[in-house]
């Protein structure tokens, strides 16, 4: 990736909802100071906070992730979870996922 791609994928990652706050405060530090210090914290955050497919899948299928999304989008998100698993998707399909799926697949780029 080239760093304007990168750039471009840390705003999608900062602008994404389902964005922890801290993953969030980590990827502006980067956007201010690109440096390896806030490259290496970053990476960090997304390896901390970027969830498996499966991860996803078995959240939104407990009882947590019933009380949390209701039953029915829980189930609807158990369903599209698992059709993306069996087409090779390997992260968790909320948008900040997939922006942080990508940064970390080119972490040595940031």
């Amino acid at each position: 990736m080239t760093k304007d791609e990168i750039i471009a994928k840390v705003k999608e990652l900062i602008a994404a909802p389902s964005c922890y706050p801290g993953l969030k405060a980590l990827a502006e530090a980067y956007l201010k100071d690109q440096n390896k210090a806030t490259a290496d914290a970053l990476v960090k955050g997304l390896e901390e906070c970027v969830q498996s497919i499966d991860s996803t899948i078995n959240f939104a299928g407990s009882d947590a992730g019933k009380q949390i999304f209701g039953a029915e989008r829980a189930a609807e998100m158990v369903k599209l979870g698992n059709e993306l698993k069996a087409k090779g998707e390997k992260y968790c399909f909320c948008p900040a996922c997939q922006a942080g799926s990508v940064l970390l697949e080119n972490k040595e780029a940031l």
